[in-house]
């Protein structure tokens, strides 16, 4: 296999290189700033003004979609796009500015390869074009959702329409006022022997009768305006026939068909808040001085450098093959090389954003760096589209199958 960059990624990887240095980094304090100012003022979901001005820029340098898969109208494959994905993912606030922040992707994708005409001019055209975001309702708070089959919010036929019962949680996106529709995952035929055919998904926009979201849910502290992770409940939502996606009983395929580059995208960007994290490490270490020398020159944090290297580049290297089976021989052959990255990945970042939180000393776990909200994310990453034990239970069928 051969990782080399071609000319075009080349071309790309320095335009985004530039694009961060000019206007990510140097708007992330004002970017915050402005959350805390919509918090003060009582609505922190408004959308960001400076966020609304970058997209606008990366929209007209036509670093925009650049996620799209190739087979549905991009000109990226997943190996090409890894280089790229990962430098957006050293800012939380860069993927949107591209519009290629989840969980938008992983719903067009579902749009591009499961939608009708009208759903696409309904919805997909306006998230394509940064107008709306959107949000996906799979977990559920009353059951385990790392088993989907044990999901219980219900989806019943009523003439021509679906009559929507239940509750969700972690719904990402769904706070933001931008959000317009949700894609929902639910039983249409609970007693059918076949647990993987009970599920269907159907589209739910924000706004019909019976749906309200309850409250944010916060990650050790973080609320993540203005997206959020919200719980949502649905009281005898009632949406139109045609707003099932595929059809009854597809909701497991059309999961598998979703998670499996959302994943490896999440696997992207986490490579590159490792990269951020360890050169913010070496920055820190290399400016301090203590018992009378740079701490830098402590042989412990020539180790912790130096392991912080090798399992980034492990990371990256695992997350290029994946991406090369995804684009080779498709997703369903790549499933055994996708869950190990999102196992990988995860606990890496975790581990090198400890250290340089520990090399920041009190700053490290304080709002003065990035370190403490990126430590935070990355350890979601570990539940976030399956916990690792998922993951690594299928890893081990599909080892055991070879003997």
């Amino acid at each position: 296999m051969n990782f080399d960059k071609s000319q075009k990624v080349l071309e790309l990887e320095e335009k985004i290189k530039n694009f961060m240095e000019e206007n990510i980094y140097p708007n992330e304090d004002n970017i915050e700033k402005e959350v805390e100012r919509n918090i003060e003022t009582g609505n922190p979901w408004i959308p960001l003004n400076i966020i609304k001005e970058l997209k606008d820029k990366a929209k007209s340098k036509n670093l925009w979609n650049l996620w799209r898969p190739i087979t549905h109208g991009g000109t990226l494959t997943n190996l090409e796009y890894a280089p790229l994905c990962e430098i957006m993912g050293r800012s939380k606030w860069a993927p949107e500015v591209f519009n290629c922040s989840a969980p938008d992707t992983g719903n067009m994708e579902v749009f591009l390869k499961y939608g009708t005409d009208e759903q696409k001019k309904d919805w997909l055209d306006p998230l394509l074009n940064g107008d709306i975001r959107s949000a996906f309702l799979m977990t559920e708070p009353f059951v385990a959702s790392s088993d989907a089959t044990n999901i219980e919010c219900s989806i019943q036929k009523d003439g021509d329409e679906y009559v929507i019962n239940g509750r969700k949680w972690w719904s990402s996106g769904a706070g933001d006022e931008r959000c317009k529709i949700f894609i929902l995952m639910g039983k249409t035929a609970p007693s059918n022997p076949n647990k993987y055919e009970q599920q269907s998904m159907i589209l739910v926009p924000k706004n019909t009768p019976g749906v309200k979201v309850l409250r944010p849910l916060h990650i050790f502290g973080y609320n993540d305006v203005p997206e959020g992770h919200m719980e949502v409940e649905l009281d005898n939502v009632r949406v139109p026939a045609k707003n099932i996606l595929l059809g009854e009983g597809r909701g497991f395929e059309i999961a598998q068909g979703r998670l499996g580059r959302g994943r490896i995208h999440h696997c992207m960007r986490i490579i590159g808040q490792a990269e951020r994290a360890l050169e913010m490490m070496c920055q820190r270490l290399k400016s301090r001085i203590a018992f009378g020398k740079a701490i830098s020159e402590q042989s412990i944090w020539h180790d912790r450098i130096a392991e912080s290297r090798i399992l980034i580049n492990q990371s990256r290297l695992l997350t290029l093959n994946a991406a090369h089976m995804m684009d080779t021989v498709g997703n369903k052959q790549a499933k055994a090389e996708i869950a190990m990255i999102k196992v990988a990945a995860p606990m890496m970042a975790q581990k090198v954003i400890d250290w340089a939180i520990q090399a920041h000393g009190g700053g490290g776990v304080s709002q003065d760096f990035k370190l403490a909200f990126m430590y935070s994310w990355n350890r979601v990453m570990r539940i976030v589209d399956g916990p690792d034990e998922v993951h690594k239970a299928q890893i081990a069928k599909i080892e055991l199958k070879k003997h």
